[in-house]
């Protein structure tokens, strides 16, 4: 993601002062990164600990290495070109203004992001990369600050958005292809219609009628059992401005609106002129999480309301107690909030019903209390605290970040990524608070420039109101070894228990943005690839074998020898699965 420096959080929810001595004093967080030690204070660790003795394949055949690859070496970094570790090869592809498929006029975006790729055909060389295009600087795509014309305003949302690409593997390399006409662009003007319990609200009519369209600042993602791509739209308050006189809300203020803005749509686009009034309500139909079908190119894209209105950094989606859908969501912003949603009941059985498992059920919003324990505040109007603020669920929902101020939800450092690890554990990177003035027991250092990764357990196989939390590394315990690395993003745990983290801002020790293997049970961090100068580390998905993955250069340095965003695909040089 690309931060807007921002910070709207006024809330005055107990930050937990006093704490952090006592706190640490009955934890190990141990030097040179290694995270927090497996005989810390709750069951999480112990989980973890059991599952790294007993192997990634759970038996008791003895510890396996999981992490085993020579890593990156510090010294050597900060260069144009990246490196990566000598067991490995890497390749680009897909960058910024290819076609997106052969022959097409339809070009790939900018801003590459979270992905996913589905097989098809349970295959290991041929699918579908569903690939976010977060967002890129008008100077880039138009090589000026500030369009001159609804044409340059059109290009410029064009640049944004989803696509749809297929991909097959022939002679050990990866390239476009177009058997099944897959490939397609869902972009800023692309039709697409609202589900779950905001659908039909007023408060996403505008008085000129026009039809929802489009999803922009496409940050990370997360898919769904039923194969479906779920594409999470962050800094979504960026693209709207001012032309005229206009009286911000507070709800507006709460998301970062402002009368300006970077891009200047509003200067030619109505849609996006907060001052226009019959478009009153289009900032309201941005900041969800928008479903695409990927086998199915003809399928109006949804987004799926019950999932809450903010700042959605990604989503990771697991299966709790009795098959329910369970969806971890970061709000990435400075001091805002941390969220889960359960759906009401086994979700094959929902489908098999005619209802979606993610227009029906609960948003949890999560409180860390400073002994190591938490727990999910419910987000709905049936909560005493919100039926006294608002008129109805949809209301709870669209404005979601003050529902969580009104519950006294606990404020984090910018949580971005979620993973679910094979043993429960779930993972948020937390990437930094420059802003922060008082360490709390969840985000301990004020301020906080480097970052941290937290985890938790859940109670009730991840559907409970409870959970256990610590801290798995505090980035700045890194810094000095060769373990070294700052503002973790990205997030992936592989089935086998490796924790890869990814990174965006400032690095320590001469480094670059990078890509890093953790072993979650012993805490062994190393270094798998450094970026070029100036590019972000982001976007992580895999082959069914987890033989080949995929994961994106953002922003590069114009001065570097990748000067347009695009993905690497890096794989083994014997055929083993990466991270090992």
């Amino acid at each position: 993601m690309i931060d807007d420096d921002s910070i709207s959080n006024n809330s005055t929810a107990r930050p937990f002062q006093d704490i952090l001595h006592s706190f640490t004093s009955r934890r190990k967080i141990l030097a040179g990164g290694m995270g927090v030690a497996a005989t810390s204070f709750f069951g999480a660790s112990v989980v973890a600990a059991e599952y790294n003795e007993k192997g990634a394949n759970g038996n008791n055949k003895g510890k396996k290495q999981l992490v085993g690859f020579t890593p990156v070496p510090v010294a050597g970094g900060g260069g144009l070109t990246p490196r990566i570790s000598p067991e490995y090869n890497y390749d680009v592809i897909i960058p910024w203004g290819d076609p997106i498929a052969p022959g097409s006029l339809e070009t790939i975006g900018i801003g590459h992001d979270g992905m996913h790729f589905f097989p098809l055909g349970n295959s290991n060389d041929h699918g579908l990369l569903v690939i976010n295009h977060e967002y890129g600087d008008n100077i880039v795509v138009l090589g000026k600050n500030t369009p001159s014309s609804l044409d340059d305003v059109r290009t410029s949302q064009y640049a944004h958005g989803v696509a749809v690409i297929e991909l097959e593997k022939t002679n050990g390399s990866w390239n476009t292809v177009n058997t099944g006409g897959y490939a397609r662009r869902i972009h800023v003007n692309t039709p697409v219609t609202f589900s779950g319990p905001v659908a039909g609200s007023a408060l996403l009519e505008n008085p000129a009628g026009n039809q929802p369209k489009g999803t922009v600042n496409n940050c990370a993602n997360g898919y769904t059992p039923w194969g479906t791509y779920l594409t999470c739209e962050e800094n979504f308050n960026g693209y709207f401005g001012s032309t005229g006189v206009w009286a911000r809300t507070e709800a507006q203020r709460r998301y970062g609106f402002s009368a300006g803005s970077a891009y200047g749509w509003h200067l030619f686009d109505e849609r996006f002129d907060l001052s226009n009034p019959d478009y009153v309500n289009e900032d309201k139909r941005f900041g969800w999480i928008l479903e695409v079908d990927p086998l199915n190119p003809d399928s109006v894209p949804v987004k799926r309301t019950a999932l809450g209105r903010f700042k959605h950094e990604g989503i990771a989606i697991t299966e709790g107690l009795g098959g329910r859908i369970v969806g971890y969501m970061g709000d990435d912003e400075r001091n805002d909030y941390i969220y889960k949603f359960v759906s009401e009941a086994n979700w094959k059985s929902m489908r098999a019903k005619g209802k979606h498992p993610l227009d029906h059920g609960k948003l949890y919003v999560a409180k860390f209390n400073d002994n190591g324990t938490g727990n999910w505040l419910e987000l709905t109007i049936d909560n005493p605290v919100l039926a006294a603020k608002f008129n109805d669920q949809a209301e709870v929902l669209i404005f979601a970040r003050q529902a969580s101020d009104f519950l006294g939800a606990t404020p984090m450092d910018r949580p971005e990524w979620t993973t679910v690890a094979p043993n429960g554990l779930v993972y948020c990177t937390l990437t930094n608070n420059t802003a922060r003035t008082t360490a709390t027991a969840p985000n301990p250092q004020a301020p906080n420039p480097d970052g941290h990764i937290i985890r938790w357990l859940d109670s009730n196989h991840h559907v409970g109101l409870t959970f256990n939390w610590d801290i798995f590394v505090l980035a700045s315990s890194t810094h000095g070894t060769e373990e070294s690395f700052a503002s973790p993003d990205g997030l992936w745990a592989d089935p086998d228990g490796r924790l890869f983290i990814q990174t965006d801002g400032r690095q320590h020790d001469g480094l670059n943005d990078q890509l890093l293997v953790a072993d979650i049970g012993t805490g062994e961090i190393k270094r798998l690839f450094e970026s070029v100068f100036g590019a972000e580390v982001t976007g992580i998905t895999a082959t069914p074998d987890r033989r080949s993955l995929f994961f994106n250069l953002q922003h590069p340095s114009s001065e570097t020898t990748v000067p347009r965003d695009a993905t690497i695909v890096i794989s083994r040089k014997d055929g083993g699965i990466v991270g090992s």
